[in-house]
């Protein structure tokens, strides 16, 4: 039966756009939050990868999508709030007023990691050749304008260090490197690298949230090692065309609150180190601007002008 709050009876599946590959973290936390969702709406919510420009593609094709309420997006920062503060990225839609962004839905911790066999021992360790050997030290990404480059820059510019940036179509070929010694560090999702982390071949150095992380109990946050600023996770929300009408985008917002509620979606968000991270419209709209302005800076010291 479904919730008496919905007032809106959809007759047909849904569809989530994921903006990037099958397999990859957005899309095992699209696949959970579409599974619980599901069940809030008694139809199916069919997850579909458009890949492409950090996101942009995927976010897009919400943007442009029937404003039926029958096409959702799962969206993240590369689109939404790294892309905009690019002075040369070309947006094919407008963050605000081509999309009705309705919750957060999870946010994941990032760690930072070294060669186990071949890297410092500690962040202190890493610091000190950094800065010994200006320049040289390495740090790989999943991609240039990605969270992943932008949090290891972020971590440079806070320590003082001059680094070079390695962007790799990926987080996997960038944690290939890092196994085989052809970079010094990297930092991404948690749930990334832990099998690394637990097969002894990565040494985590230092967790990028304000708290500790409950799957890496033993490793330091970047404030606990002195550099608080470095405070990044990355995260997932909720969008739909912006003409979609209020009362099925509150039908939409009130079912997926339901779903980041549901028990199991709690434990398989946990065990990819994710929380559900439910937030009313108008409090996801001011977070979102609060990481661009965030990211911005990042990028104004990057030098970076596009995706």
């Amino acid at each position: 039966m479904r919730p008496a709050w919905a007032a809106w009876s959809p007759d047909r599946p849904f569809k989530l756009i994921v903006p990037f590959a099958a397999g990859g973290p957005a899309d095992i936390f699209g696949r959970i939050f579409a599974e619980a969702l599901g069940k809030q709406l008694s139809q199916a919510v069919v997850v579909e990868n458009r890949v492409g420009a950090g996101g942009l593609i995927g976010t897009d094709a919400v943007a442009k999508a029937a404003p039926d309420g029958f096409t959702l997006g799962l969206t993240g920062p590369g689109a939404l709030s790294v892309a905009p503060a690019l002075p040369q990225q070309k947006m094919p839609f407008d963050i605000y007023k081509d999309l009705a962004h309705l919750t957060l839905v999870a946010r994941v911790p990032e760690v930072l990691v070294v060669n186990a066999a071949s890297g410092p021992v500690d962040l202190p360790a890493l610091i000190a050749k950094a800065k010994g050997k200006p320049g040289a030290v390495t740090y790989g990404s999943a991609g240039a304008g990605s969270l992943t480059h932008l949090a290891s820059a972020l971590f440079s510019m806070a320590a003082g260090l001059k680094t070079e940036h390695i962007p790799y179509r990926g987080a996997a070929p960038a944690s290939t490197d890092l196994l085989a010694g052809r970079i010094d560090f990297m930092i991404a999702d948690v749930p990334v690298l832990k099998p690394h982390i637990d097969a002894g071949a990565m040494r985590a150095l230092a967790v990028t949230t304000a708290q500790r992380v409950s799957l890496l109990p033993t490793v330091a946050t970047m404030g606990e090692l002195g550099l608080a600023q470095v405070n990044s996770d990355n995260w997932y929300g909720l969008a739909v065309p912006a003409a979609t009408p209020a009362e099925t985008r509150e039908a939409l917002l009130k079912a997926s609150q339901a779903a980041l509620r549901d028990p199991k979606l709690l434990q398989d968000f946990a065990r990819q180190a994710g929380q559900a991270a439910p937030l009313d419209p108008d409090s996801y709209v001011n977070f979102l601007r609060a990481e661009t302005t965030k990211w911005g800076a990042v990028v104004r010291e990057t030098g970076l002008e596009a995706m």
